[in-house]
């Protein structure tokens, strides 16, 4: 049991799983919208609401681990991420891809407990979300690639509600893709130079790092514009509006805090802003809403 106990708070460590923020909001906001004007008692929606969250957390699971199966060699090569679980010795690929396995099973299960669709629809997700950690051997754009991983979140989540796809919450999806770009651009600073001597693909190491972190801002601004468009959809009032301005200003003050000659605040401009800004948009959306019903 001690082994198997510090093997669990290890796979936690490892995925990351505190990081399923920066998609939930997203997720939960499409929930709200989604459900306005469904017939429906409350109970449905919020077993709708739990199956959604056991969904999202079983995905995330299943790409982070095995993201960190399928670069285990890379990432022993790496000096920042040489001391990961499966370089380090305190997990095995078969026990990591083991519970990527298992993680993927409770996906598509909460997946069925949702509608027919989502259930047909799992499959494509999860080639999407495990097919990200191939993508740095293949193409510069690998960062678009993990945004659109999160960017699903929203539309799946219209989907388990509504049954069906609205082209307005795709509106969502993409700015949600570009926000995740633009901050994995940044991030992947880092590795600029690690990732040119191994071969590997990435938009610092293809244009360097100056040019890297002027990409990330157009893919910043450009989705502030769909955040803009997003509210139109959806008739945002005062409290919309005043979300995607606080989004805004929240972006420019994570752009603030690093440089391309100073990359030592990265990790609370990648992790803290934008978990930060995950929340704060679904907290206007809903208070919105609130004031409309």
């Amino acid at each position: 049991m001690p082994s198997l106990w510090a093997k669990t708070r290890t796979t936690l460590e490892m995925i990351k799983w505190e990081h399923s923020i920066f998609a939930l909001p997203f997720a939960l906001t499409a929930v709200l919208l989604a459900a306005q004007g469904l017939p429906g008692g409350r109970l449905a929606l919020w077993t709708k609401v739990a199956w959604i969250l056991a969904a999202m957390v079983a995905a995330r699971s299943a790409a982070m681990a095995f993201n960190r199966w399928a670069d285990a060699e890379l990432d022993a090569a790496n000096p920042r991420t040489r001391s990961r679980a499966i370089p380090a010795g305190l997990l095995s690929r078969k026990f990591v891809l083991g519970f990527t396995l298992l993680a993927a099973g409770v996906f598509v299960v909460s997946a069925a407990e949702l509608n027919r669709l989502t259930l047909y629809l799992s499959p494509v997700v999860l080639v999407v979300l495990l097919g990200y950690s191939y993508m740095k051997r293949i193409t510069r754009w690998s960062h678009l690639v993990l945004g659109l991983a999160l960017g699903l979140a929203p539309s799946a989540a219209w989907i388990a509600v509504r049954g069906s796809l609205d082209a307005r919450i795709v509106v969502l999806t993409a700015a949600v893709m570009l926000w995740v770009g633009g901050f994995d651009v940044l991030y992947a600073c880092q590795d600029c130079e690690h990732d040119r001597a191994a071969g590997l693909h990435s938009l610092p190491q293809a244009i360097g790092i100056p040019a890297a972190f002027r990409a990330a801002r157009a893919m910043h601004l450009a989705m502030l514009g769909l955040l803009l468009w997003f509210g139109l959809l959806f008739h945002f009032q005062r409290l919309g509006w005043l979300g995607v301005v606080v989004v805004g200003l929240l972006l420019a003050y994570e752009h603030s805090l690093v440089s391309p000659r100073d990359l030592s605040r990265l990790n609370a401009a990648f992790f803290t802003m934008n978990g930060v800004i995950a929340m704060v948009f679904l907290a206007f959306v809903a208070a919105d809403l609130w004031l409309r019903s």
